[in-house]
């Protein structure tokens, strides 16, 4: 799930996610982000997203709905990550901090250690999370954080690192899952509140309201993502916004979890039912049974040097839409949208002449209550909302969702 990066690789992912100014208008906060693709490593980006899968279902309900076993994954390789500049501390230390969905606590640590200044309050509690292909722990502490000049929440609950495993190239996480997820990770406390919370509570936001905005990536280190707190940003969409209710099944019910149904083309793939968006997955998983056939109507074959699904030019020709019905509304990934970038084939590993699906089986039955995971090669077509003051999530086109961009 996560980089190991060379210091030159992030020092430049920092500079380009600073180059960008924070935006305050209207009580929304606008942080710019950056997309890093870590191609050093000898693992694969479907083996980080499959331990992550894992986790996420066992965290709630144990494993026992998955078909496959990941067994013993390298937590150091392959990874893609939104990275978020913000500082901690008076005077601020910045830190580069993976922007996850699927959890909700902020910690630092990974990379710069933490340096105490007159805001660090240490509350002696312990915090533990973990990742799937990773993992923190350390000691909780509150402190200020800056997200730009002037711009500062007070007395945050901030993890500060004495473990991590899996987990480099980066400074820690900015968790904006729901609150829930901060459930029994911090001793003597049920939740703590987290950015978004505090941003509510002290006054900075109207409503917690997070909007996503990426386009796709065509580099290893793209810098053209945006996070706004307190509501949504206008200029990132076309038309308008469909919202759906959050799922009430368990386990999607814990995190970002939506219902939807899928069909690729006219023919039906999965029945309405639920599953997870989550910005910490790099690929799009789907149950089982409807990856298999999706399988059948496209004719992709396995490739085992990278885990993706491959397809011909011929094949690539004939791709229908992928149809996803959420809320009412029906979002497609057009053929060019279910394939890896082609510029990016060797950041996986893969043949520059070879066409990869973004597509692939997440090893869950169907019914399970994890079906699907809408990962970042979904997100990036669309404009998301992370809505926790209406229980609700939002997804609206862009100018992206029809591009030729890979």
């Amino acid at each position: 799930m996560f980089p190991k990066v060379a210091l030159t690789s992030l020092l430049l992912l920092a500079m380009s996610v600073a180059a960008t100014p924070v935006a305050v208008r209207d009580t929304l906060i606008t942080l710019p982000f950056a997309k890093h693709i870590n191609s050093s490593g000898s693992g694969t980006i479907v083996q980080q997203d499959k331990a992550r899968i894992k986790q996420l279902v066992a965290r709630f309900n144990g494993d026992t709905e998955f078909q496959e076993d990941v067994g013993s994954v390298p937590v150091t390789n392959q990874v893609v990550s939104y990275i978020v500049s913000l500082g901690v501390g008076s005077p601020p230390t910045k830190y580069n901090l993976v922007v996850d969905t699927g959890s909700s606590n902020t910690w630092v640590g990974a990379g710069t250690a933490y340096v105490k200044t007159s805001t660090s309050t240490s509350t002696g509690e312990s915090v533990s999370v973990p990742y799937g292909s990773g993992s923190f722990s350390g000691t909780e502490y509150t402190d200020t954080v800056t997200l730009g000049a002037g711009l500062v929440i007070t007395k945050q609950s901030i993890g500060v690192a004495s473990s991590v495993t899996g987990i480099s190239g980066v400074d820690g996480i900015l968790g904006i899952g729901p609150v829930d997820l901060t459930e029994d990770t911090v001793s003597g406390t049920s939740t703590v509140p987290t950015v978004a919370d505090n941003l509510l509570t002290q006054g900075i936001i109207s409503s917690k309201v997070i909007g996503v905005s990426f386009a796709p990536a065509t580099s290893e280190s793209s810098a053209n993502g945006e996070l706004t707190f307190g509501g949504t940003d206008s200029s990132k969409y076309t038309g308008s916004i469909t919202y759906t209710p959050l799922t009430s099944t368990a386990p999607a019910s814990k995190y970002w979890g939506i219902d939807q149904s899928i069909t690729y083309g006219t023919t039906s793939i999965l029945t309405n039912t639920a599953g997870i968006v989550d910005t910490g997955t790099t690929l799009l998983y789907i149950a089982t049974e409807a990856f298999n056939r999706y399988v059948e109507a496209t004719g992709a074959k396995q490739d085992a040097p990278t885990g993706f699904y491959t397809i011909t030019a011929a094949q690539y020709g004939a791709l229908k839409t992928l149809n996803f019905k959420i809320g009412g509304a029906t979002f497609g990934l057009t053929a060019n949208a279910q394939i890896w970038p082609r510029s990016l084939n060797s950041a996986i590993g893969g043949d520059p002449g070879t066409i990869y699906l973004i597509v692939r089986d997440s090893g869950a039955k169907t019914g399970s209550g994890l079906d699907f995971i809408d990962g970042q090669a979904f997100l990036e077509r669309f404009y998301t909302v992370y809505d926790s003051s209406k229980n609700r999530f939002g997804i609206a086109t862009t100018g992206s969702t029809s591009a030729t961009s890979n």
